[in-house]
């Protein structure tokens, strides 16, 4: 019930046409059914929390801290507030109808968009997968979920588990690999959302262009984070503590919203490099207390970076690596070459590298030479230096003064922008994501302008000039042929 082999002999067809039926019955509208969906995931999270600490042990050796924090909590807390404003959402909302249309009324009216597609990631397998899915249930949707192979644990418990809190006819949860994928974008959907690589999300892209489906992309990027000269000591340590839990307590890196390197002043960056050195050891001083790399094949491509001979030079801390364990230790760098590989891709890893400038200011250019990121992150008092971030690059969030924790922050929109993403989600986001806001004008037949209709002539073309000036005076004044 609600899951899919991974290869189904007749491909998906018969799965998407009976959504779509679903759809057209019109249940999934029902606020009612919205709501009990809504409380059957919340359900879920509540007494399946064990369970679920164990599979993303299983998959990613998250400590059950960090599970709740960034993944389980975070949901319960994002469907709860979701649950409570959903009335005012779904509502029609009124529009200002123009004075010369009068008797009218205009009206935005959300409307499930139908059928939609959520490819989740396997760096915060829930929460990728359940976030989205709350809000295209709330939206009024029927939905697929596709979990990511590389997290087997977790996809298995989705797929045993979300038919039994959720309604199996209008939720479906695909088990399976790349080639699943490429099934399933073969059809018609309403909407799809991506998240992961910016090469798999070409793929969806292309796939969907067949369709004309819409598709909301969530991206990697290479985060930067700037650091300002912090006078106290406090302060200093408070932007440490951040930045070393925006790196290395995420999943030991490997989340699309991690750090990914540091731009500092020349003359501060071996106070900060110190600091963060006995943070990140208080930090790790269990084993268990970081997540390990996913897999052998990502193990080695950040153990490449660390055997880059000038990447290697750079090191100023850890460095060390374990290939049984698929451990990498805590590892900054100090100014590694600009064209080195650590530098030109997204690490996705425990790898921190920190660049200096002369000046603080220069660090907005440096951003701006590279690909608009998910997320720039800064640490300063300098309401100007504030000002200039914001006014002076591009990217998804700006962040000042801590790192991630925008992420569950409801009110603000997650998405990338340029390579970094289209498209954007959480809370309210997630709703009008999933849904079409569908224009209603009212008109009554108590008034007509035949000004508006051929024959033309001078006069017309006057008249319709002052409807489009909004000069209502003198259109009254035409109207009434006191002046033409």
């Amino acid at each position: 019930m609600g899951s899919m082999p991974e290869k189904p002999r007749h491909g998906f067809g018969s799965l998407v046409s009976g959504l779509q039926e679903v759809c057209e019955s019109g249940v999934t509208k029902d606020l009612a059914w919205r709501r009990s969906q809504l409380k059957g995931l919340l359900r879920l999270l509540t007494e399946k929390e064990e369970e679920m600490f164990d599979v993303l042990r299983d998959d990613l050796g998250k400590h059950r801290a960090e599970s709740y924090r960034d993944e389980i909590g975070a949901l319960v807390k994002s469907v709860n507030h979701t649950l409570r404003n959903l009335g005012r959402w779904a509502a029609p909302e009124k529009a200002q109808a123009p004075l010369v249309s009068f008797p009218a009324t205009a009206l935005v009216v959300p409307e499930p968009l139908g059928v939609v597609l959520v490819f989740s990631c396997w760096n915060l397998p829930l929460g990728l997968a359940l976030e989205p899915l709350s809000g295209a249930l709330a939206a009024g949707n029927a939905v697929v979920v596709k979990p990511s192979e590389l997290a087997p644990s977790t996809a298995a418990f989705l797929a045993t588990n979300i038919p039994k809190y959720l309604d199996p006819r209008a939720v479906k949860v695909v088990l399976g690999g790349p080639e699943v994928g490429e099934q399933l974008m073969e059809h018609r959907w309403d909407k799809v959302l991506f998240t992961g690589s910016a090469r798999i999300g070409r793929i969806i892209l292309a796939k969907a262009a067949k369709h004309l489906t819409p598709v909301a992309l969530e991206l990697g990027s290479k985060c930067p984070c700037i650091v300002d000269r912090l006078d106290s000591k406090r302060d200093t340590q408070i932007a440490v503590n951040r930045i070393a839990g925006g790196k290395w307590s995420l999943c030991a890196g490997q989340a699309c919203l991690a750090i990914d390197y540091v731009l500092v002043e020349e003359k501060f960056a071996p106070a900060l490099i110190e600091v963060l050195k006995s943070t990140v050891k208080r930090f790790t001083a269990t084993p268990e207390c970081m997540a390990r790399i996913l897999n052998e094949k990502h193990f080695k491509r950040l153990s490449s970076y660390l055997k880059d001979r000038k990447v290697a030079a750079s090191v100023v801390h850890g460095g060390s690596v374990n290939p049984k364990t698929l451990t990498i230790e805590p590892t900054i760098l100090l100014n590694p070459p600009l064209d080195s590989d650590v530098m030109t891709e997204e690490i996705f890893g425990p790898i921190l590298p920190i660049i200096t400038v002369k000046k603080i200011e220069d660090s907005m250019k440096f951003v701006r030479s590279k690909p608009k990121p998910l997320a720039i992150y800064a640490f300063t008092r300098n309401e100007k230096l504030k000002s200039r971030i914001i006014n002076e690059t591009s990217s998804g969030s700006v962040t000042f003064n801590d790192a991630v924790v925008q992420y569950v922050v409801e009110g603000l929109p997650f998405g990338g922008v340029g390579q970094s993403g289209s498209g954007q989600y959480h809370g309210k986001y997630s709703f009008e994501l999933f849904s079409n806001k569908k224009a209603v004008f009212k008109r009554s037949f108590l008034v007509e302008f035949m000004f508006r209709y051929p024959p033309w002539d001078n006069g017309k073309i006057g008249m319709l000039r002052h409807v489009f000036n909004t000069n209502y005076v003198l259109l009254l004044l035409g109207l009434i042929g006191l002046r033409r």
